[in-house]
């Protein structure tokens, strides 16, 4: 039977980072009351979490008659401050799910730990496979707005990192960058 890390709602879930833009550590973080859960994760994951729940509240916002699902991230849910501390990572995120419950109109994001044996590689892909169960998983359950909220927050944190480079688009260092546009000469913010 895996630990169930389970948030209905939290009173905060959000994503931050510790580090230096380039050497940052990403983390989904919720917390209830005098209870914190730190999960790392990589950063595209991250970007996917929030891109795909934006399209699930897109998607629930056209369906909805009662007016649940709200447009924009409301304005006294912004959240923009620091993780909170300690930071103790509980587990790295593997496999995350995200589903919409009508019944409390929630929406649930479960966030299963990486795993080496859960990891496919494509000559299994045609096999039977059974996942191994997790020992411990964080699951969190969102009134929409709330997670319109988590949305924005995960995008600016995303956004807060090193700056795009305009030529080749790679993430330039301060010192630069090798750009491949450039034909191997550094490139250096401008």
């Amino acid at each position: 039977m895996p630990i169930v890390h389970s948030f209905d709602p939290p009173e905060r879930f959000i994503a931050g980072t510790v580090g230096e833009p380039g050497e940052r550590t990403f983390f989904l973080q919720a917390r209830a009351g005098n209870r914190l859960v730190s999960v790392a994760l990589e950063k595209q994951q991250v970007v996917a979490l929030a891109e795909r729940m934006d399209q699930l509240l897109d998607e629930l916002m056209q369906a909805d008659t009662q007016g649940v699902v709200p447009a924009v991230a409301p304005l006294d849910l912004d959240d923009s401050e620091p993780l909170d501390q300690p930071i103790e990572e509980e587990f790295r995120a593997g496999t995350m799910t995200l589903s919409w419950d009508p019944a409390d109109e929630r929406v649930v994001i479960e966030v299963f730990p990486y795993s080496e044996a859960a990891v496919v590689s494509p000559d299994q892909v045609d096999e039977d496979f059974e996942e191994p169960e997790p020992e411990e998983l964080l699951l969190v359950r969102l009134p929409a707005a709330a997670a319109r909220s988590f949305v924005k927050r995960a995008g600016q944190v995303v956004e807060a990192g090193r700056p795009s480079c305009p030529f080749c688009g790679e993430p330039m260092d301060p010192q630069g960058h090798l750009c491949v546009r450039a034909n191997g000469f550094k490139r250096r913010d401008p």
